[in-house]
């Protein structure tokens, strides 16, 4: 992993392969290795032919742990991206974003619409637009001295997933009491890139990603079939979704 100063914050990327850039920002409480790495997304995408960007979200991974919740912002998060891309002397990208990491997307694409070719919404369906509920008890659990006092069944499972990435609790717990933006409907009425959402079958914590496609002028839906929030990372189905949208894209 290299690192570079995004207006004061020191963000963690990693940069591999020779192609068309695709850029890939992950969910909450993962990292890179985590989400791209581990799942086999970077060796999948770079034996594609492409280059892949991916960085460790502020609050994550290897990146600098910030414990203002003012700072987590989408849209701040959003030029993170962009500033990254700016230090590669790269123009335009393919965006892949991850729960959170579709959020990131979102305002970074109604921001720089000239910067992104495509985009695909992993893992976050209508819950993009409608807000996703029971961040208070999500914080609650990351600031819970232990495990064994976390006693909503979904913050635990985030509770559990954050000790397993070795992450900071504290910076974690920031983020998710941060601005928590919406994303307006109209905004995403007058995308006019390609777009594939792409979400489990099993995804409550998501919600419907057919009917955040129906939002979408022409976007694609792919149903990451039998999977939920967790488990369609990795999942063979959606990989192969994605290049798919990639090829047909170019």
């Amino acid at each position: 992993m290299q690192s570079f100063d995004s207006d004061g914050v020191r963000i963690a990327y990693l940069d591999e392969g020779d192609g068309d850039p695709i850029l890939l920002i992950h969910g909450f409480a993962s990292n890179v290795v985590t989400n791209w790495v581990d799942p086999q997304w970077v060796r999948t995408l770079t034996q594609d032919g492409r280059r892949v960007i991916a960085l460790d979200n502020r609050g994550h991974g290897q990146s600098d742990k910030l414990y203002d919740p003012a700072r987590y912002g989408a849209p701040e998060m959003a030029e993170d991206a962009i500033r990254l891309l700016d230090h590669l002397g790269i123009d335009r990208v393919d965006v892949l974003g991850y729960s959170m990491g579709a959020r990131i997307a979102a305002f970074l694409a109604f921001a720089h619409p000239e910067r992104v070719r495509s985009i695909v919404f992993g893992g976050l369906g209508i819950h993009m637009v409608r807000g996703m509920v029971g961040a208070g008890p999500l914080a609650a659990a990351l600031e819970a001295p232990k495990l064994e006092d976390v006693t909503n069944d979904t913050a635990r499972s985030f509770r559990v997933f954050a000790e397993q990435t070795n992450s900071d609790l504290k910076a974690l717990a920031a983020c998710m009491r941060g601005p928590r933006e919406k994303v307006p409907r109209e905004k995403l009425g007058e995308l006019s890139v390609p777009v594939l959402v792409a979400v489990g079958s099993k995804d409550v914590i998501g919600g419907s990603g057919a009917a955040l496609a129906e939002l979408i002028p022409n976007a694609q839906f792919l149903d990451i079939s039998g999977r939920d929030h967790m488990k369609a990372v990795g999942d063979k189905q959606f990989k192969e979704g994605v290049l798919a949208f990639l090829a047909s894209r170019s």
